[in-house]
C-alpha cells in the first residue's frame, strides 16, 4: 500500500470511531430550509447516513426523530458529508447518556 493510500485509510478509520449498524427506518428531519422524511442506510451511535433527494449542504445542523423499537429518540446533528440527489452524511451533537443507552440496546449488531 502506498504512503497515499494507508494516509487515506487512516484518516477514514479516525473518523469512524462507532461501528454502523444497518438499520432502515424512516427518519424526521427538521433543518436548513429542509423538512422532511428519509430513510437511514445505517447508522452508529456517532451519526447516520439517510437517503434523501433534498438538497442539504455540508455545515447543516438538523434537528432528527429516529425511531427504535422501544420509541423514537431525538437527537441533533451536523451534515459532514453531502450526496445532493442521494443523500447525506449526519454527525450527531452530544448524545444524552440515556439516549445512548438505549440505541446500544437497540441498534442491531455490525
Amino acid at each position: 500500500m502506498s504512503d497515499d493510500q494507508q494516509a487515506v485509510t487512516s484518516e477514514h478509520d479516525e473518523r469512524r470511531q462507532f461501528d454502523r449498524s444497518r438499520l432502515i427506518v424512516d427518519v424526521h428531519f427538521d433543518g436548513s430550509d429542509s423538512t422532511g422524511v428519509a430513510s437511514t442506510k445505517d447508522i452508529s451511535l456517532g451519526g447516520l447516513y439517510m437517503s434523501t433527494r433534498e438538497h442539504i449542504p455540508e455545515g447543516s445542523t438538523l434537528a432528527l426523530r429516529i425511531p427504535l423499537q422501544s420509541g423514537h429518540v431525538i437527537l441533533k446533528g451536523d451534515v459532514v458529508y453531502s450526496n445532493p440527489g442521494h443523500g447525506v452524511g449526519v454527525r450527531f451533537h452530544r448524545v444524552p447518556e440515556e439516549t445512548r443507552a438505549l440505541m446500544e440496546r437497540e441498534l442491531p449488531a455490525p
